[in-house]
């Protein structure tokens, strides 16, 4: 589980597509306790890391060489259709963060990195020092959202600001934009969307009454 805390900006550094899927290689800053079979988060995408190791070793799974600093996740054939991550090329950035763990302080919101679909930019305006953006509400997902509940976008726990027919508005302050990808998006960019599982739940008790 995470919590939509976005603790790096990664940097794509290779990637190598196979015949069932691909292999992203994620530059970080200083990851200390990346090891093998570790569940971690990329742009929203829950993955899981393969190899990692630092700059300027080929990396060792079993944990032998110092690691930090870069590690490789594989995005099966139906994570490559569904986001889009497949599109990422080398210098491209991401938005990192580790699994929360159980002893962890809970900042966000609960986040599974089990991506809903994706959503377009579709406006971005400067408000002050803060920024809005607004994205269109994909086909089948409005029910998903309320004024003032959370949202994921690429990975980062938002509040939904306001939301109309087809769009929503969500309120960017300097830090988050700083911080994550967002700095980097623009009109029509794609951003991948979770919706709050609680709402899933929720409609799924009620489904039928």
């Amino acid at each position: 589980m995470f919590t939509g805390i976005v603790e790096d900006t990664g940097t794509v550094r290779g990637r190598t597509e196979t015949g069932d899927g691909l292999r992203l290689q994620i530059g970080v800053d200083g990851f200390d306790d990346l090891h093998h079979g570790q569940s971690i988060s990329v742009s929203g995408v829950c993955l899981t890391v393969e190899e990692y190791g630092s700059r300027g070793d080929d990396g060792d799974a079993e944990g032998t060489a110092p690691a930090g600093d870069w590690f490789e996740v594989f995005l099966a054939s139906e994570t490559v259709a569904k986001t889009y991550l497949g599109e990422l090329r080398e210098g491209d950035a991401v938005n990192v963060e580790r699994a929360m763990p159980a002893d962890g302080r809970f900042d966000g919101h609960v986040v599974q990195g089990h991506v809903d679909t994706v959503a377009e930019v579709t406006a971005v305006e400067r408000v002050g020092e803060d920024r809005r953006f607004t994205f269109a509400i994909p086909e089948g997902h409005a029910d998903h959202l309320v004024d003032k509940g959370s949202v994921t976008l690429d990975g980062i726990s938002l509040t939904v600001a306001e939301k109309r027919t087809d769009e929503f508005d969500v309120a960017i302050i300097p830090t988050t934009y700083a911080l994550t990808t967002l700095s980097e998006k623009a009109v029509g960019d794609p951003v991948h969307l979770e919706v709050d599982v609680i709402a899933k739940y929720v409609e799924n008790m009620v489904d039928g009454y």
